[in-house]
């Protein structure tokens, strides 16, 4: 089990910065999820960066939509999607309003309130599981769209809120190609972990989708 005892809120200019160098400094920091039920804390341990016109493989590349809006800022709000018919996924948007760049939140290690997280996320084996990839992660947290615009830097009562955690020190940090990322989006190495931590997801390759006959 991690522990740290640093619990000063992330400030608005953390996330003011280029995607590239937000999303390998995201390692170690600790997400806040407050329900009615109570308190879950993550440690990130996983995140993917999306770079906006600037990379084929955000959903920003082709300009603004009402899905993808809260990625245009302001920084420090927080950008859910809903993939496959099925899931959501967790980003943090980050840049310069306008920029339209957010780091995808893939993996983490439930640090407190594991056993609320339990309850949404019945096919777990070990804790380690509870949030092993971007859809896992948000199931554990009970994050959907309605948390779309999160603002995860307010200093008054939120759903969702970042705090300093631990910084990972640059030598145990990984990086290689997103998950499941096709096209010309594939070759960027912008997926980043915490090196041998057991919470991380396995990679992936993208596979084509067969169209049903």
């Amino acid at each position: 089990m991690f522990a740290t005892s640093d619990r000063t809120p992330l400030p608005r200019a953390f996330f003011d910065r280029p995607v590239l160098e937000v999303a390998p400094d995201l390692l170690g920091r600790l997400l806040v999820r407050t329900t009615p039920e109570g308190p879950i804390t993550l440690r990130i341990t996983e995140v993917e960066a999306y770079d906006g016109p600037n990379d084929p493989g955000s959903h920003a590349y082709r300009g603004r939509t009402p899905r993808n809006d809260v990625m245009f800022g302001p920084p420090g709000h927080v950008y859910v999607y809903f993939t496959y018919g099925m899931w959501h996924c967790m980003n943090l948007v980050c840049g310069p309003e306008g920029s339209a760049s957010a780091v995808l939140l893939r993996a983490g290690e439930v640090i407190e309130g594991a056993d609320l997280a339990r309850k949404r996320r019945l096919s777990a084996r070990h804790d380690r599981e509870l949030a092993k990839g971007p859809a896992r992660l948000a199931t554990a947290l009970g994050v959907d769209r309605a948390l779309d615009g999160t603002d995860a830097c307010t200093a008054g009562d939120t759903p969702l809120k970042m705090l300093t955690g631990s910084a990972v020190p640059s030598d145990q940090v990984r990086n290689g190609p997103r998950t499941g990322v096709s096209g010309d989006g594939a070759v960027h190495p912008w997926r980043y972990w915490v090196a041998d931590d057991p919470t991380v997801s396995p990679y992936r390759a993208h596979v084509p989708r067969r169209r049903r006959s």
